[in-house]
């Protein structure tokens, strides 16, 4: 079985050059099309996309380059005010790439009024001197705010005026040795991205019945010269959940493994096996190992 490791792919590169660089972080409320542009800013699919709230649970490492910048994003999942442990951990792991940001975005969706998370966003950017930058998305709708000149203003629908924004970040940039080669634009194993890829389609599939009660593990990867294997399962909370993503004699199982599969030779550039199955994992969230596993602490 071959791994993908970050140590090994760093060592057959090129030298590394000496451009602009900075770490920004991104903060957000949830479904402000945060996802959408760093995909579509990257040009791969990084971040999944789904219009279910608090889609993103890790902080992925998304690289940008261009001919004299290297801009490395922190991409938090949704900051907000809970009690519960899973949500705890959350949190704690977005206000950490906070503080470790050179620049902060915060990510407004312009389309619609501002709710109680931005209070609590506000609280929590009052305690960090990072240089903040107020990004407003969805421009191409009817906006909610009198936007006037405040911030940067951006549409991930058409692209428009990112380069406005990566210019915008540019000038805090110093000049350093880049952390990663040219072509490389996520620091995310594969193990990860497969799992994302999953997840995604999990939430597309199934819509507001399991929007946060599942989690993937990815068993085994067998990488050959002209076929991806991967054994991979699906693990819900309770035997209903169980038996709604197994509904119609397996159908909507199939459904995401296809549609899964199918993503997965688009990144990986080859054939891809995937069986992909259904357990159940109760009360997995009150479980520290396994949220310490999903969020990727070491």
């Amino acid at each position: 079985m071959k791994k993908l490791d970050l140590k090994e792919i760093l060592s057959n590169e090129p030298k590394l050059k000496e451009k602009k660089i900075w770490y920004i972080a991104i903060i957000w409320r949830p479904n402000v099309w945060k996802s959408t542009f760093i995909n579509t800013l990257i040009w791969e699919k990084i971040s999944i996309v789904s219009k279910i709230p608090q889609t993103t649970r890790n902080k992925i490492l998304a690289i940008y380059n261009d001919k004299d910048s290297q801009i490395i994003f922190f991409d938090t999942p949704w900051i907000h005010e809970s009690n519960k442990i899973f949500n705890e951990e959350i949190n704690k792991q977005a206000i950490k790439s906070l503080k470790n940001a050179d620049v902060v975005l915060y990510f407004i969706d312009s389309s619609r009024k501002k709710w109680k998370e931005e209070k609590y966003i506000w609280l929590l950017l009052n305690n960090i001197s990072n240089p903040l930058i107020k990004v407003y998305t969805k421009i191409d709708l009817k906006s909610k705010f009198d936007l006037n000149n405040e911030g940067i203003k951006i549409s991930s629908e058409t692209k428009e005026w990112f380069t406005r924004l990566v210019d915008k970040i540019k000038t805090y940039l110093k000049i350093n040795i880049t952390p990663y080669p040219e072509n490389y634009y996520t620091k995310q194993n594969i193990y990860f991205r497969i799992s994302e890829i999953i997840r995604e389609k999990v939430f597309l599939n199934t819509k507001e019945e399991l929007p946060h009660s599942i989690y993937i593990w990815v068993e085994e990867i067998e990488d050959k010269k002209n076929i991806l294997k991967i054994v991979a399962y699906i693990y819900a909370e309770t035997n209903s959940q169980k038996y709604i993503l197994i509904w119609k004699r397996g159908n909507l199982i199939l459904k995401i493994s296809t549609e899964s599969r199918i993503e997965l030779e688009k990144i990986f550039y080859k054939k891809v096996f995937l069986a992909l199955r259904v357990k159940r994992s109760e009360k997995w969230k009150r479980n520290k190992k396994i949220i310490k596993w999903i969020m990727n602490i070491k």
